[in-house]
Parts: C-alpha cells; structure tokens; sequence
C-alpha cells in the first residue's frame, strides 16, 4: 500500500519501522526498553498529535522465542504504567518500505515543525537514556 492508502485508515497497515539485528550485539531486551521509553505504550490508536490506526503502538516478532521475550518485558514493565500497555504483539508479515521521500526524513527535514517539535526531542530523549548504544 501506498502512504496515502495507509493514511486513509482502511488498510489496516501501521507505521513501523523494521529493525534488524544481531542478538550477539545487542539484546532484544534492550531494544525493547528503547521502544517503550520513546513512546507512549498505553495510547490506542495514536502517537500525541498523530490519530488513527496506522499509528498503533505495535510489535512485529520473528519466532516464538521473540515473542516470549516480548511478552516478559511488557509483563516487567507494566507496573510503572498508570494504564495497560496497549501494544499490539503480531507476527511479523510483509513489510512495505516507504515512499523514497520518507527515507532519512528527519536528517532532510530538520526545521519542519515536526521534526523539531516531535522527533528532536525523542532523540534527545534517546541519547540521554540510551547514549551507550550510540557510535
């Protein structure tokens, strides 16, 4: 589906971002706590100011194994929550890229509001949590 199909809330489609790693560099665990310190896990159907479907907190996992691990971190983790965490777990399907015009959007469009008024500050937020896993 094209952005704009995702867009119109009938696809069923989520804006994601696919993550690919190697587990002997670094732990499902730890990228899990990277997700859910950098947005709102108890929010359904939206992202702050962004409203729909296609904006669900969600995880896609691979094998069973990844999504056990998913599942104990959601289960450790939601004491701290004042709501449950609203994060979808689903086996990971197709993946449709962006449109070329999203790819490194925020590095070419840093003064779009935003970009400074959004996803600046969550980077900051990353790197001051998560600065060790920063090269």
């Amino acid at each position: 589906p094209t952005y704009e199909q995702v867009c119109g809330k009938r696809t069923g489609h989520a804006e994601v971002v696919k993550v690919v790693f190697d587990p002997s560099l670094i732990e499902l665990t730890k990228i899990l706590h990277v997700f859910f310190a950098l947005h709102d896990p108890t929010q359904v159907n939206r992202q702050g100011n962004d409203v729909g479907p296609q904006y669900r907190t969600c995880i896609f996992y691979s094998d069973e194994s990844q999504k056990t691990t998913i599942n104990q971190v959601i289960s450790q983790i939601q004491p701290t929550y004042g709501s449950p965490i609203a994060t979808e777990v689903e086996p990971a399907k197709a993946f449709w890229p962006a449109e070329d015009y999203h790819h490194d959007y925020f590095e070419r469009n840093p003064n779009q509001p935003y970009c400074s008024l959004v996803v600046a500050p969550k980077i900051s937020k990353a790197v001051k949590l998560f600065g060790d896993l920063y090269e």
